[in-house]
């Protein structure tokens, strides 16, 4: 719940949104680059009003239906600065879905091994290539967190790729 509760509430840092609005964000965006994925918004989001992290209140914009527009309060705003602070310094372990998969390798015929590890590393090239252009896309526009989020995806796929190149020659 932490991670879902950094998201939010970071979210919400930004400025009042409803919770449609931040349920797009979070698939289109941190979904891609973070790995964060919230089935629904809104229990997350009762769930922070009752800790008073966040208020909500009712608004109409225009001929649109009304709609719940969500904002952070004061102790919201602590709250994520504390967790922010927190997640900066928290140390997990990298885990790859590979991992598993290389403690059990020596089952497959070396041919076989060489063959799979090829097409992981193609894969990996085409999501490089993908993550290449968006970042020439992104190059110098706000936000710049996500000009970070890319450069730093990229460097773990260049690290799995020189890793799989080698051991592909080991195989």
């Amino acid at each position: 719940m932490i991670e879902q509760e950094l998201l939010l509430l970071g979210l919400l840092r930004e400025g009042p949104k409803h919770g449609y609005e931040i349920k797009i964000k979070v698939k289109q965006i941190l979904f891609l680059f973070a790995g964060i994925e919230l089935k629904s918004v809104y229990y997350p989001l009762k769930v922070l009003e009752q800790k008073g992290l966040i208020a909500k209140r009712i608004a109409k914009l225009g001929r649109r239906p009304q709609r719940i527009v969500y904002t952070l309060t004061v102790k919201g705003r602590s709250r994520f600065d504390d967790l922010l602070s927190k997640s900066i310094l928290q140390l997990k372990r990298p885990q790859f879905s590979l991992d598993l998969s290389l403690y059990f390798m020596h089952y497959l015929k070396p041919s076989s091994a060489r063959r799979r590890v090829r097409a992981r590393l193609r894969i990996l090239n085409k999501i490089a290539f993908g993550l290449t252009q968006m970042s020439k896309s992104k190059a110098g526009k706000k936000p710049f967190s996500l000009a970070r989020i890319l450069e730093h995806n990229l460097k773990m796929l260049q690290a799995e790729s020189d890793f799989l190149s080698n051991l592909i020659k080991t195989l």
